[in-house]
């Protein structure tokens, strides 16, 4: 008897094993096809231009009559960069020290903000980007000016809950979008 016993117990021990493991798949996200990169230059009424993606549009908000005041929209990113400019009569100051911040105000979420500054001379473009890391509300933030006249600041925001990994890929693709803004920005002649 005991050694039918033991046969049992080892037998459904065998078949026990048997059984497949149901292992759970990783979360994850949604693949995101992005356009092809193309530029077409931007000049509208305010005293500066740049080449935007010809995938994004311009809006502008009804509620301000500063009509420099604009957005430029990736609506298939659920992305837009916040655009405010403002003439500079012996404030550059105050400008400087809001853009700061408006960005530092991301530190509750922010793991890191690194500040990269913006140098091109011979087109008196000055400016300073701050790239924040984490799940902060607006990822990268900037100023542009010549530092005697005109104030450009710019805020990437996206239409989605913060979350850094979910993002990275419209995020890495919208910033090569503002660097090349960047580097094709130019202030108009007087």
């Amino acid at each position: 008897m005991k050694k039918l016993i033991l046969l049992s117990f080892v037998s459904v021990s065998f078949l026990a094993c048997d059984e497949e493991v149901y292992t759970p798949k990783p979360k994850g996200y949604f693949r995101i096809d992005l356009p092809e990169k193309k530029y077409e230059l931007y000049s509208d009424n305010c005293p500066f231009s740049f080449e935007k993606p010809v995938y994004s549009s311009i809006s502008r908000n009804p509620n301000y009559s500063n009509q420099c005041w604009f957005n430029l929209d990736f609506k298939s990113l659920q992305a837009t960069v916040y655009f405010s400019y403002e003439p500079i009569n012996n404030n550059l100051d105050t400008f400087l020290e809001n853009s700061r911040t408006l960005a530092f105000k991301h530190t509750v979420k922010a793991t890191d903000i690194e500040q990269i500054p913006l140098l091109f001379p011979e087109k008196k473009v000055f400016g300073l980007v701050y790239d924040i890391k984490g799940d902060a509300a607006s990822e990268y933030q900037f100023h542009i000016t010549d530092s005697t006249t005109h104030f450009l600041r710019g805020s990437l925001y996206f239409n989605t809950v913060p979350n850094q990994d979910s993002i990275a890929p419209a995020l890495d693709f919208v910033k090569k979008d503002i660097e090349h803004l960047f580097q094709t920005f130019q202030w108009k002649k007087s």
